[in-house]
Formats: structure tokens, C-alpha cells, sequence
């Protein structure tokens, strides 16, 4: 699948993201909501009236969220293009389904990114039957997809990514370090050196990984939130998305997978120490 295709495109969506999805007034919303009850910033034609603004505006959380794709498949393909404006009685399960179809599209991310990788050559044929069996699930009738088992899904998929991390890491060479689920919060790892290790679903918030070796590392579900990535080379990382990098601090010297973009709020250089 196409990066584009599992990428948020707000144009095609009915802004299922500024509606469906609850959130408390904090450091990273400015306001509370509730689920169903459309965001204040939330514009006629589906757009963020104030998206240009969200940081200074005290909505620093929505710059952190990306919905792979999931909001204009869920408007456009499940629901046939008809808002929940336009068909009211809609409504709750256009809601209900977003966010399976988030975990989905979530899979199918991780899925295409293992694909494209030399290194995972031997799993091709199961990583292929993996994608288009997942893909066949987004294809879903409303109804089915409220009913999926989801987390049924991600079990079964799990295994494959495993070894997908485990034969890209292996290509670090040398031992590699496992600190899977670890809790560094708030670490100081200035300048570690982590080259293929596995850091998924390690809590980071916080941590200092300036100028860290984060080659070739398993990152996913690593909570990178306020974690200093300044010069730290993150080539290769792995099942590393944008919502994640969105999260965390960086600047101009951060090294970046081809696939992601620096976040327009890092730092364009770390002032030098003295």
C-alpha cells in the first residue's frame, strides 16, 4: 500500500478525528470533550478552523495524531461519502467504527513498512497474506467492523512483526540490547548507544536520547512524548511513525527515516552548551 493511502487526508474525511474522539482539558487541550461532541475548531467544510494555529492555541495534541488513513476510508469507502451531518442517525456507529479502523489501518502501516524491507525477504509470502487479509477486514461493512475483534486481529499479526524486528535487528549486528516495556522515563541517555535494540512499547517520555545510536531499534509503541531526540540518528528505526516523532523534540541534526518528516515545531538547532 501506497504511504499516501495510509496517511491522514482531512479533504476526504468528515472530521471523524475532531468528533468521535474525547479529550481532557489539560497541557495538551485547551478544553474538555466529550466523545460524539464536536471539537469548537471544528469548521463547515470538516476542516480545523484553527490548524495552523493548534500549538499556540493550546491544542498541541492534535498536532501529535495521525488517524493512517482510517478517517477517509471510514468517510468515504464504509460510509459511502455521506457525513454524519448529512445522516445524523449515522452517527454513533461512524464513531464506533473509527476507531477499529484506526488499529487497522495501524496494522497495515507496520505490515507495508515490513514488506518493504530486505532484510525480512523470508517472510514475504506471510507478510503479504497478513496485509491483504487485514485490508480485506477495512473493506467491511459498518456492522462487521463494530463487531470486530480487534485486538483478536492484532494477536495474530503480532507474531510476523516480531520476526520482522528480530531479523532487521539482527542485521545491527552484535548483541543487541532488549528493553522492551521498560520504563525510562525521564532516562538520561545522552549519546547511548542503542543500535538495533528493541524499545518496544518502552515508556521514553522525557527521556534525554540526544545524540543517540537509535539505528536500526524496534520502536514500536514507544512512548516518545517530550523525548529529547537532538542529534540522534534514528536511520533505520523501526515500525517508527510520525505521531511519535510529532511527540518528541528534535532539531536539525536529528537523522530521520526516508519515510517521515522533522515535525515543524522541533528546534531547527540545539544551542551548544557552554
Amino acid at each position: 500500500m501506497s504511504s499516501e493511502t495510509l496517511r491522514g487526508d482531512c479533504a476526504n474525511c468528515f472530521g471523524l478525528c475532531c468528533v468521535a474522539l474525547p479529550f481532557a482539558r489539560s497541557a495538551d487541550f485547551a478544553v474538555n470533550k466529550s466523545s460524539g461532541e464536536p471539537c469548537r475548531n471544528l469548521a463547515d467544510d470538516f476542516r480545523c478552523s484553527i490548524h495552523t494555529r493548534l500549538r499556540p492555541s493550546g491544542f498541541s495534541g492534535c498536532t501529535v495524531y495521525d488517524c493512517f488513513g482510517a478517517g477517509q476510508k471510514v468517510s468515504q469507502v464504509t460510509f459511502g461519502g455521506v457525513s454524519w451531518r448529512e445522516a445524523p442517525e449515522t452517527s454513533r456507529q461512524m464513531y464506533e467504527v473509527f476507531p477499529v479502523m484506526r488499529q487497522l489501518h495501524e496494522l497495515l502501516r507496520y505490515l507495508t513498512e515490513a514488506l518493504a524491507l530486505p532484510a525480512t525477504r523470508s517472510l514475504h509470502g506471510e507478510l503479504r497474506r497478513a496485509l491483504a487479509g487485514v485490508e480485506e477486514l477495512t473493506e467491511g461493512t459498518a456492522d462487521a467492523l463494530e463487531k470486530l475483534d480487534v485486538a483478536a486481529v492484532r494477536a495474530e499479526v503480532n507474531p510476523l512483526l516480531l520476526k520482522t524486528s528480530a531479523l532487521v535487528r539482527a542485521t545491527a549486528g552484535g548483541r543487541t540490547q532488549s528493553r522492551r516495556g521498560a520504563d525510562m522515563i525521564g532516562a538520561r541517555l545522552r549519546g547511548a548507544k542503542l543500535r538495533g535494540a528493541d524499545l518496544r512499547g518502552a515508556l521514553l517520555i522525557a527521556a534525554d536520547l540526544s545524540g543517540a545510536d537509535l539505528t536500526l531499534t524496534d520502536l514500536i509503541g514507544a512512548d516518545l512524548r517530550d523525548a529529547d531526540l537532538s542529534g540522534a540518528d534514528l536511520t533505520g528505526a523501526l515500525f517508527l511513525t510520525q505521531p511519535q516523532l510529532n511527540a518528541a523534540r528534535g532539531d536539525a541534526a536529528t537523522r530521520l527515516p526516508e519515510a517521515l518528516e522533522r515535525p515543524p515545531h522541533w528546534t531547527p538547532r540545539k544551542a551548544s552548551a557552554r
